[in-house]
């Protein structure tokens, strides 16, 4: 793949606005814990994270510092509501949601995404505001969303989404932290630069054009481990040092390695799109027989070349 001889590539990235550092307004709806506000509007980037944009809302409304708020994320009026990590970003979030929720205009089919204030109880249960008969049902009907996994498993302490991060390194942390992801459909996990995969042998929905947006420019390592985030540096890197990138795919037969290949070619089409480099699409998406048949010790690699066009 080439950047036009590093002329145009660098020009193009020259000019375009580093999406990581943007501003966003996030609208958190604190219902009962502020009356009289409807939302509260905060300025937020795509880091941001939950813990720090209720910290915002606290400091704007004056709330209460002495309780213990959650932010949830919801998609339907009066619907589930997802509870966000404390490490979650609320920015990534909308970023996954239809185009008319993020300019506030109403939904079909009784969509309504929103981020909601919620207060934590002592004894780690979620403070609704309403009856008790009202909060056991809402327990009882997640409960039962979690079980017919409609909604994912509480989240395993000491999960880590990098290896070297784990605070005692042997081959039992390594693999109960590999499974303890897998439970949770994480199938991405980073050692370093380096990108494991576990094949889960069906389909995952992590790969559609809001995921190519999400990891868009991204510095590794900013996002949870996803091979985008791969394909994604090694494309600007290629523009802005308008040196070669090779990506090795390596793993044993049936492991997934030219599904990954897929969709690496897919991200990398999806780049050369937005204007970086015109034309690049077709090299790419041309090079997937001669990728089929490039192996190197069972290893099949992906070139991003500057200089060939």
């Amino acid at each position: 793949m080439s950047a036009r001889d590093g002329v145009g590539g660098m020009g193009t990235l020259g000019r375009r606005p580093r999406f990581e550092n943007s501003e966003f307004t996030v609208r958190i709806y604190p219902g009962s814990l502020a009356e009289g506000t409807i939302y509260c509007p905060i300025s937020a980037r795509k880091t941001t994270t939950a813990a720090e944009a209720i910290e915002r809302v606290i400091e704007r409304l004056q709330l209460d510092r002495t309780r213990c708020y959650v932010l949830a994320e919801v998609k339907e009026f009066g619907g589930e509501e997802w509870i966000l990590n404390p490490s979650d970003c609320p920015v990534q979030r909308m970023m996954l949601w239809p185009r008319v929720a993020l300019e506030h205009r109403p939904l079909s089919g009784g969509e309504d995404y929103r981020f909601l204030l919620r207060q934590k109880n002592l004894d780690g249960s979620i403070h609704y505001g309403g009856s008790l008969q009202m909060w056991l049902q809402v327990t009882e009907e997640r409960r039962r969303m979690v079980e017919r996994g409609l909604l994912p498993q509480p989240e395993a302490q000491g999960d880590h989404a990098d290896l070297c991060c784990l605070p005692e390194l042997n081959e039992r942390s390594l693999l109960d932290n590999l499974r303890s992801r897998f439970r949770q459909e994480k199938i991405y996990t980073y050692v370093g630069s380096i990108l494991i995969v576990i094949n889960p042998f069906k389909f995952l929905p992590i790969y559609n054009p809001k995921y190519v947006k999400m990891y868009d420019n991204h510095t590794l390592g900013d996002l949870e481990p996803h091979i985008y985030a791969v394909a994604d540096v090694a494309y600007h890197a290629m523009l802005q040092k308008e040196r070669n990138q090779c990506i090795v795919i390596s793993g044993e037969s049936g492991s997934g390695k030219t599904q990954s290949t897929n969709f690496l070619i897919h991200h990398l089409t999806a780049l050369s799109q937005k204007g970086f480099a015109s034309g690049v699409e077709q090299i790419i998406l041309g090079a997937g027989p001669v990728l089929e048949q490039t192996q190197f010790s069972g290893m099949p690699f992906i070139g991003v070349t500057p200089g060939l066009m």
